[in-house]
């Protein structure tokens, strides 16, 4: 009998939300995201011991010592893990920029170019790298330009549908909506403890975003991310791709069992969404009018530099 893995394939490309790479083996995911929590559970398992002490060796000689030694080897280290992810996957790996950077635009571009060069010089071709940055105005604005120079992004920390109208006019490759971190707050700030699938906030959420996208042509990939369990992808069965951790691909794989689209391109032509366009200040005024977005956008970046922050600590003591 089938299993809930390879059933949900059939419908949505699996991507594997992990920097492991024994994981993204196991899986045989199409795709592969990793970010600075991430990064640092994978630098620090021993396993990968000589992988990062050659990417720090590397970087202490690319900076001659020098005062750039940490951003050298945090950008080294993020693209020594995605070209070891990239053996194993057949089409692409996300690589984040520093969320420091969430509300810097030049600073993004910037960061994201670097990391590009460095993928290119390795020999990866950029159509098989997303670079990852968070949904804010100024992120979205970077990703437009990015698209010009034919580097494609990935938006993450995407919460509100003002978020996903800004990201799919900017003509963006993928957004990543976070399907349980919208749960989290309707449960935190509802009292509530349990939601049907169907009526899962960040899968309503999801939905919205797939349909609007089909129902108008828009080109941009949509990629559920961040589930709390297993009904919640089940639920967005046929969107165009499901990022997943692998606790989460492993209770698929040995579940036996069928999945049913329930996510489709052509009965979405149907819905009854209307198109809207949004200028910056429609859009700041849009997302701000989302409480449950506002809160955790603002608090996924936080999450992310602090995590960042640990990982040049880490780093620091290794150069």
């Amino acid at each position: 009998m089938s299993n809930q893995l390879t059933e949900l394939k059939q419908f949505s490309i699996i991507v594997a939300d992990t920097g492991d790479f024994a994981s993204i083996r196991k899986y045989q995911p199409r795709d592969a995201t990793t970010n600075p929590s991430l990064l640092l559970k994978a630098a620090q398992m021993p396993e990968y011991a000589d992988l990062v002490n050659r990417t720090i060796a590397d970087a202490k000689a690319e900076s001659a010592g020098g005062r750039g030694a940490l951003d050298v080897a945090l950008d080294k280290l993020s693209v020594a893990f995605g070209l070891e992810i990239l053996k194993i996957v057949p089409n692409r790996v996300s690589t984040e920029v520093d969320a420091r950077l969430s509300f810097d635009t030049a600073g993004t571009l910037a960061k994201a170019r670097s990391l590009i060069a460095r993928y290119e010089k390795a020999g990866i071709a950029r159509e098989r790298i997303l670079i990852k940055i968070a949904a804010t105005w100024e992120g979205i604005q970077a990703a437009r330009q990015l698209r010009h120079e034919q580097i494609n992004c990935n938006l993450t920390l995407l919460f509100s549908f003002a978020q996903a109208v800004a990201c799919a006019e900017a003509e963006v490759k993928l957004i990543s909506p976070f399907v349980g971190r919208i749960l989290d707050w309707y449960k935190k700030s509802t009292g509530r403890n349990d939601y049907p699938p169907a009526e899962d906030p960040g899968v309503l959420s999801v939905t919205k975003i797939f349909n609007y996208y089909k129902k108008f042509g828009h080109q941009t990939e949509v990629m559920g991310a961040s589930f709390r369990n297993v009904a919640e992808i089940l639920e967005l069965a046929g969107c165009d791709l499901l990022t997943i951790s692998p606790n989460l691909l492993e209770e698929m794989q040995k579940t036996p069992g069928t999945v049913v689209r329930k996510l489709d391109a052509t009965a979405a032509r149907s819905s009854a969404l209307e198109k809207i366009t949004l200028d910056e200040k429609a859009f700041r005024w849009a997302h701000n009018e989302d409480q449950m977005a506002t809160e955790k956008l603002s608090d996924g970046i936080r999450v992310f530099a602090a995590d960042t922050v640990k990982l040049e600590q880490w780093v620091q003591t290794k150069l």
